[in-house]
């Protein structure tokens, strides 16, 4: 049962609304063509030393593979950990996922929130900050330096849509 007073969020304009993800070179495909490619040559390689009689080479040109496996999966795990980020007239939500699955979200106004930013003069942008009421969360922490710099200047300009407030636009 509504009393009326709610605000339909619903509705809500996005001005901004961004998924961030770890960026990932190499593709599953990518991935099998790499692993096939060390397997073949470790393989090779290790029969021949089994010829030269030294045999144990052979189990550790193995186990560089099956370690080389590993990482890349572990790396591939990593990949799943995800950050959206919704600027609306009302509010800036940030929504983490990591690579487990854990969902973390925070809810700030856009009046009142500021962005920080530690910059190093020879890299550009390193880490992003929204803080707000005593709340500092560190964002945009995949993004390269040229990224969290584009990142930045539109969320920037997100916010500051926000608080300017809504427009209305009666022809549709």
């Amino acid at each position: 049962m509504s009393t009326g007073n709610e605000i339909e969020r619903e509705n809500e304009v996005e001005i901004l609304s961004a998924r961030l993800t770890p960026h990932r070179s190499l593709n599953r495909t990518g991935f099998l063509a790499v692993m096939l490619f060390l397997s073949v040559v470790s393989f090779v390689t290790g029969i021949v030393f089994l010829m030269m009689g030294a045999w144990p080479v052979f189990g550790f040109f193995g186990l560089d593979v099956l370690v080389i496996w590993w990482a890349f999966k572990v790396n591939f795990r990593a990949a799943r950990a995800s950050e959206e980020i919704t600027v609306t007239p009302t509010e800036l939500r940030v929504r983490r996922v990591s690579h487990r699955g854990q969902v973390a979200e925070w809810t700030f106004n856009p009046l009142w929130v500021r962005l920080d930013q530690e910059v190093d003069e020879d890299f550009g942008i390193e880490h992003l900050y929204l803080i707000s009421r005593g709340r500092r969360i560190q964002i945009a922490g995949f993004l390269g330096p040229e990224e969290k710099t584009s990142f930045y200047k539109a969320l920037v300009e997100a916010l500051n849509a926000a608080r300017r407030g809504p427009t209305y636009n009666p022809i549709p």
